[in-house]
């Protein structure tokens, strides 16, 4: 049959478009370097999340970990900007400028420009995951909390790499009424909290899911694959998450932190997560028998609302993932999933702030759940956020990537810490890690890529290193050497003894001497100002 003019004509019109179909899929072949999405909690234990230990409901994270990897040794920096820095940099969180806290919200003030180290917000020596990925073709987006520099417009995501950013620039802010000066950012403006049951954690997660979205049309018309920097702030304090949520738990926790760290360390040993060996560390609280009924009923709350703000988190990573699927880019997403630091026991043993300013939308910012709570939290470790024993630094680090990991729920059990992950990124994307940027020499990546773990290769390194505070640690190969504050360095060898129980220091002081000797040296090389000496004014 010969062909009409008009048929020709819708022929002709037709051919574009079937050009385009064709460019597309060519370039999406050409084109199979993975997404990357990397999720944090904020003051979230070890032991929280169901594939780690904990009770509460996290089905999602629990998924991911048995179609991936989970990490069992997996170190951040004890505390949230240092450890932001540290992450989005892949250096030492003193090497970005971030060696202690930034400015509180709201001041106009800096840190002197003589302590670089401690400047409070990332200086023009490294480079973010964004500013590296994006040259290298990737969409950059983010999500949530900055909290590494705010005070103008160029210490801001949009200046550091992010094409597109929604979430609070300072450590935290009310869940259901963000205001300024820890109000909320969309791109570069200041902007209200949008409906009556707004909730923080479901709005960055809205903002993600936006973001994955456009990032997939874009990806269909150009091939570019993206990175997503999700960061929540659950559970950091206030106590703070919908009230049907929040009913889930009211009444789980009138066993008491006693019990419920007993029960997590059993399940923590039947999971693989610890050894057996490891003993639980000492209560570092209160009997729970020695409290009232009043106050039992109101700890009982307080910890009730925490797992809420956790369970929900857990409800909006199920919707990130959901997204990916639906948007066809799962199967080749890797998404890491991680916490900036171990429980928080600020606001004092039982938490800080009345009953009745509990979980509305007027609560005080500084409502906490207390330290015996993020003692179970920290199961089986010691100490809390601040602290760089194993309570402090301590991670849950889950990766995902069906197309890579195909044989999911495995332990890993090699020592890693967060400058490796943007080693790992630039590994994934295969970039360019610069020398130079923007004209400023760029201090070299201190990580190391964990694509082998993917295979299931141990990856072995030299040492690992730490300082907050006073707080001061390094891990080389089975011994660490830490300090709390000032106090007298301890000894320990965390392949028998991660719980650090028994101090080896008087048994051992030829190690003890040879790990102070590294340490000093590095703190040398990282700008860790001696004997401590910070500055004041910082902000969670």
């Amino acid at each position: 049959m010969l062909m009409t003019r008009f048929d020709a004509f819708k022929f002709i019109l037709i051919i574009p478009s079937l050009f385009s179909l064709i460019l597309c899929q060519t370039r999406l072949q050409a084109d199979d370097r993975p997404n990357i999405v990397l999720i944090m909690a904020d003051d979230m234990g070890y032991s929280d999340i169901g594939c780690y230990g904990g009770e509460i409901d996290t089905p999602n994270l629990n998924a991911l970990a048995e179609g991936g990897l989970r990490f069992t040794q997996f170190y951040n920096t004890a505390r949230c900007c240092p450890t932001r820095a540290s992450l989005l940099t892949g250096l030492h969180p003193h090497q970005a400028g971030i060696g202690h806290m930034v400015p509180e919200p709201g001041s106009n003030k800096r840190r002197s420009s003589k302590l670089d180290p401690y400047q409070g917000f990332l200086n023009q020596n490294c480079v973010t995951i964004a500013e590296v990925l994006k040259p290298a073709g990737y969409q950059t987006m983010m999500s949530g909390k900055w909290h590494v520099g705010q005070v103008d417009e160029k210490m801001r995501p949009l200046s550091r790499g992010f094409e597109k950013y929604y979430g609070i620039l300072s450590g935290g802010t009310n869940y259901f009424n963000p205001q300024p000066p820890r109000g909320l950012t969309f791109m570069h403006d200041s902007i209200e909290p949008e409906g009556d049951d707004f909730y923080l954690t479901d709005a960055f997660t809205d903002y993600a899911i936006r973001f994955l979205d456009e990032a997939h049309k874009e990806r269909e018309e150009s091939s570019k694959p993206f990175f997503l920097y999700l960061a929540y702030t659950s559970p950091h304090w206030p106590l703070q998450a919908p009230q049907e949520t929040v009913d889930k738990y009211v009444g789980k926790y009138m066993m008491g932190w006693d019990k419920l760290r007993e029960q997590r360390y059993q399940r923590m040993i039947e999971l693989g997560i610890i050894k057996p060996t490891w003993k639980l560390t000492d209560p570092d609280s209160p009997a729970w028998s020695t409290l009232d009924a009043d106050k039992q009923k109101e700890m009982d709350l307080r910890m009730a609302i925490y797992a809420a703000q956790v369970d929900r988190m857990d409800q909006n990573i199920g919707r990130v993932v959901e997204t990916l699927k639906s948007n066809g880019e799962l199967e080749n997403t890797v998404i890491f999933f991680l916490s900036d630091n171990g429980g928080c026991a600020e606001g004092g043993m039982l938490g800080s702030q009345k009953l009745a300013d509990l979980n509305h939308k007027d609560t005080p910012f500084m409502t906490s759940y207390g330290q015996a709570w993020a003692n179970a939290s920290n199961t089986p470790f010691r100490y809390y956020k601040h602290f760089v024993h194993e309570g402090g630094i301590s991670t849950p680090l889950i990766i995902h990537w069906p197309k890579k990991i195909t044989e999911g729920g495995k332990l890993y059990t090699s020592p890693g810490y967060l400058p490796d992950l943007m080693a790992t990124c630039v590994d994934l994307a295969e970039a360019e890690y610069p020398k130079a940027f923007h004209g400023n020499e760029i201090t070299p990546m201190q990580g190391l890529s964990l694509c082998p773990a993917f295979e299931g290769t141990m990856i072995e390194r030299s040492a690992l290193y730490w300082e907050h505070e006073e707080n001061r640690a390094i891990r080389e190969g089975d011994w660490k050497l830490v300090s709390k504050g000032p106090d007298k360095w301890e000894l320990y060898n965390v392949h028998e003894d991660r719980t650090e129980t028994k101090n080896l220091l008087d048994e051992h002081p030829e190690m003890a001497a040879e790990l102070m000797q590294h340490w000093t040296s590095w703190a040398v090389r990282a700008g860790v100002i001696p004997n401590g000496k910070h500055l004041n004014g910082s902000e969670e």
